[in-house]
């Protein structure tokens, strides 16, 4: 498989060295070649906007990262919101699209003057009868059902996401009678989405809901651009849907006579590929490699049935051995199964690819163990962004 993430394993060899394992490292390089593949591939675009999905990689350097390339950034909860401004996001930069959230949270939001996306009635009713501002996007369920796993499918009839088409004659007389601005609609259906024609559907069903309101900012597409994994997998062609979604969006704005602005939220579009997880072999079982590492880093395996590649790197020695690498958590804990690697001796480094997205920002200390480092790499540079946690770091809190 051709590698994306481009730090050589010798270099992550002497990172071992000097950093105790399990560690993540994130490259800069990567993260900056796939956004400016994103401006190339909507350049046509009279008028367009990136809003990092933060929630894929929430750590502090790397929201700093990539609003130096010029994103904004989209956030799910109040303390994302918080880190944003903590990263020098302003207020208008900062894109506030959250779900079922306590509505001290909204308000909240609307105090520090973010940007902010409902997706319900009642929510929404309670934001209009607020006496201040009174502007705010929505977020439609086109019905349209696309993704990977499940679990990351986030639109469709029976989803708890987004605003039923049924409801916009709702918000029509919701809007009259609390003279309540509308200024942008939103859609997201999902993750590892791999088909354009989802997009493209979902992008009509956005246009006939948008024509019926004046004074529109934005069209916000959302995410879930899906990225290779392994060999031979599909994932969506940036440059395609691009051309695709700047000519229907341009043809739109020509009829709705409009300033309006195109927004995408790409998270793991960016940062899946920048990042790795370095972990050591402790002990070989039964064809089980065991690593000093576990769901409690990484759940993807675990939670979404995902594939990571992985791989030996301190073996030079091929074998056609399958191996099952597991962690150390006390339950079943396979970060992949029958995988053949170079011949595996303890104190080995293992590398798992494909581990920037909804990885450290998914960990946990299950079994009370500790969450890991984070390293940061550009331009032959390494920098230390999150320390490793200590034993004192799970007593934060306790009353004992």
């Amino acid at each position: 498989m051709k590698r994306i993430n481009m730090i050589k394993d010798n270099y992550l060899l002497d990172l071992t060295k000097k950093y105790k394992t399990p560690f993540y490292i994130y490259d800069g390089n990567t993260i900056e070649t796939k956004y400016k593949n994103i401006l190339k591939a909507f350049h046509n675009c009279t008028d367009f906007q990136v809003n990092y999905a933060m929630k894929a990689l929430s750590s502090i350097a790397i929201l700093k990262f990539v609003k130096k390339m010029g994103a904004c950034v989209d956030t799910v909860s109040i303390n994302e919101v918080k880190l944003a401004f903590l990263a020098g996001f302003k207020a208008n930069e900062i894109f506030f699209t959250p779900n079922g959230t306590p509505f001290s949270e909204i308000e909240e939001a609307l105090n520090l003057h973010v940007n902010i996306t409902l997706d319900n009635m009642i929510q929404i009713e309670q934001y209009a009868k607020l006496n201040t501002k009174k502007s705010i996007a929505v977020r439609i369920n086109p019905k349209i059902v696309a993704g990977g796993n499940k679990k990351i499918k986030v639109a469709g009839k029976k989803s708890k996401f987004g605003l039923a088409l049924n409801k916009i004659e709702e918000l029509h007389k919701l809007k009259d009678t609390h003279n309540l601005q509308i200024h942008g609609f939103h859609i997201h259906l999902g993750s590892d989405i791999a088909s354009i024609n989802s997009f493209k559907d979902s992008a009509n069903v956005l246009f006939n809901v948008a024509k019926q309101f004046k004074d529109l900012k934005f069209i916000n597409f959302g995410g879930g651009f899906k990225v290779k994994y392994k060999k031979d997998d599909n994932f969506i062609d940036i440059f395609e849907i691009g051309t695709q979604l700047t000519s229907l969006f341009n043809t739109f704005k020509k009829e709705y006579s409009n300033d309006l602005k195109l927004i995408i939220e790409p998270g793991k579009f960016l940062v899946s590929n920048a990042g790795l997880l370095l972990t050591e072999i402790t002990t070989i079982k039964n064809r089980h490699v065991f690593i000093n590492s576990g769901f409690n880093h990484l759940i993807r395996p675990m939670y979404y049935n995902a594939y990571h590649h992985i791989r030996n790197i301190s073996s030079a020695k091929s074998s056609d051995k399958a191996y099952n690498i597991v962690g150390y958590i006390c339950e079943h804990d396979y970060f992949g199964k029958k995988r053949v690697l170079n011949k595996p001796s303890v104190g080995d480094i293992i590398c798992i690819e494909n581990a920037g997205a909804y990885s450290f920002s998914m960990a946990s200390n299950y079994n009370s163990r500790l969450r890991p480092m984070e390293l940061f790499y550009y331009n032959e540079e390494t920098t230390v962004i999150r320390k490793k946690e200590s034993f004192d770091d799970l007593l934060t809190n306790q009353i004992y």
